[in-house]
Formats: C-alpha cells, sequence, structure tokens
C-alpha cells in the first residue's frame, strides 16, 4: 500500500503554507500525484420580500472567484518544481462543499487540509471538517496552520478497539512504516491492566508483520482520555497522531480516538483521521 494520488484542501483567501509543505514532503517520499482543490459557496443575500440581491451576491462571487485564482497560484508555485503530475479542480457551488470535496475525493488516496481553529467562522469558504471526515471514504491528514516544517520521524496511534481506529491504522500504514518511533497507546477507561495489554499486544503483533515496529503504552484513566494523550504526546515529542474519527451528527461535533478537535489542531501536531 502507498498513497499513488494525494489530494490537498486548499482554503481561498488564506495563506496555505503548511498544508502545502505536507503535500510537497509527502509527494516527494511516495512519488506521489498531487491533485488541489477549492470551494467556494457565495452567500445568499435577502431584502424585504426574501429574494436575492443579485449586485451583492455577484460581489461575494466575484471576490472568491479572485480568492481562488490565488490559491491555485499558491498551489502551482510551491509545488510545480518538484511535483512532475499536478491537477487542480475547484468549485463554487450552492449546495453542500463536503459532498462536493468527497466526491472528487474518488481520484486520490489521502486528503490533506488545514485544521485550525479559526475555521469555524467563515461558511462562504470553509469546509465543514466534521462533514468531511464522515463523507471522504479516505483517510485525512489535518495539518495545523503552525506546522509549516513536516516532521514524521515520531508517531502515535491513539488506539480504541473499534471500527474507525482499525480503519485509520491500516490508512495509516505508509506513513507508519517511514517513522522512525512509533507510540501504540490506549487509555485504559475501566478495563483492567492485563486487558489493555493483551489489546496492545495484538495490535503490535500486527504492526510488525506490516514492518511498523511500536512500543506499547497502556495509561490508567486520568481525568479525560484528551488530556492523558496530549500529554502523552508532548512527552514523545508526537509529530504526527492516528486515530479512529466518530461524528455525532446530532451536536455537530466530532472526537478522535478520545482526544477532542481543540487539542489535535493545536501547535504543530499534525493527526491522520479514517472514518
Amino acid at each position: 500500500m502507498t498513497y499513488a494520488t494525494l489530494m490537498v484542501h486548499l482554503q481561498p483567501g488564506r495563506s496555505n503554507v503548511a498544508v502545502l509543505a505536507w503535500a510537497r514532503r509527502l509527494a516527494s517520499s511516495f512519488n506521489a500525484a498531487v491533485v488541489g482543490i477549492a470551494a467556494t459557496q457565495p452567500m445568499p443575500m435577502a431584502v424585504g420580500d426574501g429574494l436575492m440581491a443579485a449586485d451583492l451576491y455577484e460581489l461575494s462571487r466575484d471576490e472568491m472567484t479572485g480568492e481562488v485564482g490565488q490559491a491555485e497560484a499558491e498551489f502551482r508555485r510551491a509545488l510545480a518544481p518538484t511535483v512532475t503530475n499536478l491537477a487542480w479542480r475547484s468549485a463554487s457551488l450552492m449546495t453542500s462543499l463536503p459532498d462536493y470535496m468527497a466526491r472528487e475525493m474518488r481520484c486520490a488516496d489521502l486528503l490533506l487540509t488545514c485544521a485550525d481553529a479559526s475555521d469555524y467562522f467563515d461558511n462562504m469558504r470553509r469546509v465543514d471538517t466534521t462533514d468531511l471526515i464522515m463523507r471522504a471514504g479516505r483517510p485525512v491528514l489535518l495539518v495545523p496552520a503552525l506546522a509549516e516544517t513536516p516532521r514524521m520521524d515520531r508517531m502515535m496511534i491513539g488506539w480504541k478497539d473499534t471500527r474507525e481506529t482499525r480503519r485509520a491504522v491500516v490508512d495509516a500504514l505508509p506513513l507508519l512504516r517511514m517513522a522512525a518511533h512509533v507510540t501504540l497507546a490506549e487509555v485504559r477507561g475501566e478495563a483492567t491492566r492485563a486487558e489493555g495489554d493483551s489489546r496492545l499486544a495484538d495490535v503490535a503483533v500486527w504492526l510488525a508483520r506490516h514492518g511498523v515496529d511500536a512500543e506499547c503504552v497502556s495509561s490508567p484513566p486520568g481525568g479525560d482520555d484528551a488530556t492523558v494523550l496530549f500529554a502523552l504526546g508532548q512527552d514523545r515529542g508526537i509529530d504526527i497522531t492516528v486515530a479512529g474519527a466518530y461524528g455525532h451528527s446530532r451536536l455537530r461535533e466530532w472526537a478522535l480516538g478520545g482526544v477532542t478537535r481543540d487539542l489535535l489542531v493545536s501547535g504543530q501536531r499534525c493527526s491522520l483521521v479514517s472514518h
């Protein structure tokens, strides 16, 4: 298994330095093609009887068309010198941006997207991360804005004995094989130490058969899982966390291997997640 084609999502109107740096590094490591993608959703504006204000809509659409063009130029400047197989896709839609992105993911093995706290507020330019991960059908690498220097030597698997986590570990194998050190970590919850150790031993044997040596760490609960795993990642200088993604559509929230979104997008640590 390898990543033959990467898709990198650029955010119009913002700097995409970090996610492009990671795309460049991974494309070089895997000799991969790279598809850039951007999407916007001009916001209809209503007046009086509810009709759209056409002039305001056109102004919004033209502004975002320019920003998408700038994003494409940024994409090509960053990658053209080192990546031979580049492609670009973009759309301005009145329908769901995550649906569009998920459909386009049919051509790629891994999606790279920005992950920063500021993306909560701009519905015209941002793609809802929750929906995207739930619908993509591919692993997603979340790249914080501060992670401008790609590092992938130290990786941590946030293990939970679930379908989503098993899927994420399979999807992460190409990266895990490249890492100098892999930590396989679980917060045990109500399980005994022996039960936790037995689970991790099974996973470690499976990883070894796929060329990945992992150090097992079974941690007792200490508050919430997020705090425990985040502290472990800090102590070990983890570059990338691998975890399963669990969606809660009613609450419009998500958690990854017990680690909340805010913890995962902070600092310079990337996260590879699958649903």
